[in-house]
């Protein structure tokens, strides 16, 4: 039987996994979507981009759903906290995400360009809204939340809807929007041919030096100008604990602490910024895969990268910090964990290989002339 910090530490390291395996399978079909008005020229081209990633993006989208699920059963103080604080934030997200299957299920119903066009700036919607969100509430995760618990931990959030376009948040909402861009492009840049496959590497060539220049940026701010956070009270991380029973300072450069404890941390940052040249490198020589998987480790590692800087920090204060929530005061129980996780050993093992068999059965180029031979079975 493992020990709760044991078991903390597991769940955390599946919260960043979760995380990463949304951002990285429905990156792209994010970026896609971002891309569709601008990079497909006519309605076959459209039609081309769609069907890339046509018989995998439910699934793709169901990771935020898991992501959720897990939040509620092994961090369900964060769970209430984050979705009672960002309730209208998030329910723009959930909106912005009704687009996606009405749009690929409804857009070529009709032949009328118009009403394929509607769909087409829907789907649009439907990808940079909730790129935007995700990467504005990462931002303002990293700075602090405006909330406060009560004694009986309940959640008080101060904050409004307006109060999350701070200018670090809009930063990692440009940097984040660049990067699903440029994680659409190069997927898109595999699987299209011919002019399609040209405007994506086009795209590839000035996104992946603007989401560097927005991560080296965000990285300078959070260790110059923002407040980080430190436990400096004694914490026992193995038996169950109040989040209020703990003393928490703010100043600036505390984000960075962990690099000089951990210094193998540094790997994550540097491997996005190699990556950044060498992404485009690969799709210049047309390295296909190799372009594909430096896309996916490059947003992996600026995931790690946030995730290692907060770390034990999952939802920290900013107004209260002695109410941050953190690994290990912020889990369920030890019993709820063990359970969860006895689920998780033995159910995500065939989610994984059944999505990897899935993209090896559906790999290939999409053309325009497999458009038109499937006019009414593809999207």
């Amino acid at each position: 039987m493992l020990d709760f910090e044991t078991l903390r530490l597991i769940w955390w390291g599946i919260l960043v996994f979760l995380v990463c395996g949304f951002a990285v399978l429905d990156g792209f079909d994010l970026g896609i979507g971002i891309l569709l008005p601008f990079v497909g020229k006519t309605d076959d081209e459209r039609r081309v981009i769609l069907n890339t990633v046509g018989p995998t993006w439910e699934g793709s989208q169901t990771w935020l759903i898991t992501l959720g699920g897990i939040s509620f059963g092994a961090w369900s103080i964060v769970y209430a906290a984050f979705f009672s604080g960002l309730y209208t934030g998030l329910l723009v997200l959930l909106f912005a995400l009704f687009l996606r299957p009405v749009g690929f299920d409804y857009r070529s119903k009709l032949p009328n360009p118009r009403w394929r066009n509607a769909w087409d700036w829907a789907l649009f919607i439907g990808g940079l809204v909730p790129a935007t969100v995700l990467s504005l509430a990462a931002g303002n995760l990293i700075m602090g939340l405006p909330f406060q618990l009560t004694n009986e931990l309940r959640s008080v959030y101060s904050g409004g809807f307006w109060d999350l376009f701070h200018p670090f948040p809009l930063l990692c909402a440009v940097t984040g929007v660049a990067l699903f861009t440029l994680h659409g492009a190069v997927f898109l840049h595999w699987r299209t041919e011919g002019a399609l496959a040209e405007r994506a590497l086009r795209v590839i060539r000035w996104s992946s030096p603007l989401f560097a220049a927005g991560f080296v940026l965000a990285g300078i701010w959070v260790g110059l100008d923002m407040d980080g956070y430190r436990i400096v009270s004694p914490i026992d991380t193995s038996i169950a604990a109040n989040p209020l029973a703990k003393t928490v300072i703010k100043a600036p450069g505390l984000w960075l602490n962990n690099y000089r404890l951990f210094p193998w941390l540094a790997a994550a940052p540097i491997v996005v910024l190699a990556g950044s040249w060498l992404v485009v490198k690969c799709s210049g020589g047309s390295r296909h895969g190799a372009a594909f998987a430096v896309s996916s480790l490059m947003t992996i590692g600026a995931i790690v990268t946030a995730g290692g800087s907060m770390f034990p920090f999952i939802m920290p204060s900013s107004t209260h910090p002695y109410s941050s929530l953190t690994v290990w005061d912020a889990s369920s129980s030890q019993y709820t964990l063990q359970l969860l996780l006895a689920a998780t050993v033995a159910l995500m093992p065939i989610v994984l290989v059944y999505t990897i068999w899935v993209y090896r059965v559906l790999r290939g180029k999409v053309t325009v002339e497999h458009i038109r031979g499937n006019e009414h079975t593809l999207y």
